[in-house]
């Protein structure tokens, strides 16, 4: 039998215009699949929970359709173990965006796969002095430096431009993350 890991599910649409779902309904659905130790970490759509199941693709796609049953709308699910989201955690990919300016915002957009060559080379093409972006593997990193508002960059326009579905949270959440469940 396979050893328990511990992963953080980040899932889209969660809490965000009419789709609001509690976190202890977010949590028994996670819990009815049989997956342990589950937590939320603040309203956003973040879980955390350990299972056997090495497969983590295969794991998405089973939550999604879960959550969409049990919901009645689509719900991207976006799953990272441990050792990769400590490294997430860890890395600065735009120079200096941990030494960033007051009102900067480091982002991480995850994928479920790579974005391909050429959409990696768009999405780095947005880069200006308001914007950072760098692709790594299967996350966008997004340093604005100015209000979301002000920016030409957009969520919607980099999923667009990856070509594959994506979620976004705030680099300051997935540090959260790390440090409290760095315990377990």
């Amino acid at each position: 039998m396979a050893a328990m890991q511990q992963y953080f599910a980040f899932l889209r649409a969660i809490n965000v215009g009419s789709h609001v779902v509690k976190m202890d309904r977010l949590r028994a659905l996670f819990e009815a699949m049989h997956l342990e130790d589950v937590s939320t970490f603040i309203a956003s759509g973040n879980v955390i929970f350990r299972t056997a199941t090495p497969d983590t693709r295969q794991l998405e796609q089973a939550i999604e359709r879960h959550l969409e049953k049990g919901l009645g709308y689509e719900v991207g699910t976006f799953i990272r173990s441990w050792p990769q989201l400590e490294a997430i955690a860890r890395s600065d990919p735009i120079a200096g965006a941990v030494q960033m300016s007051k009102g900067s915002r480091l982002y991480v957009l995850f994928m479920h796969e790579p974005a391909a060559a050429a959409s990696r080379r768009r999405i780095i093409d947005l880069t200006s002095d308001d914007d950072g972006l760098h692709v790594e593997g299967r996350e966008i990193y997004w340093l604005s430096r100015t209000s979301m508002r002000e920016s030409p960059v957009s969520g919607a326009l980099l999923e667009k431009l990856a070509g594959v579905p994506l979620t976004a949270r705030n680099i300051n959440t997935v540090q959260r993350l790390v440090a409290r469940y760095a315990a377990r």
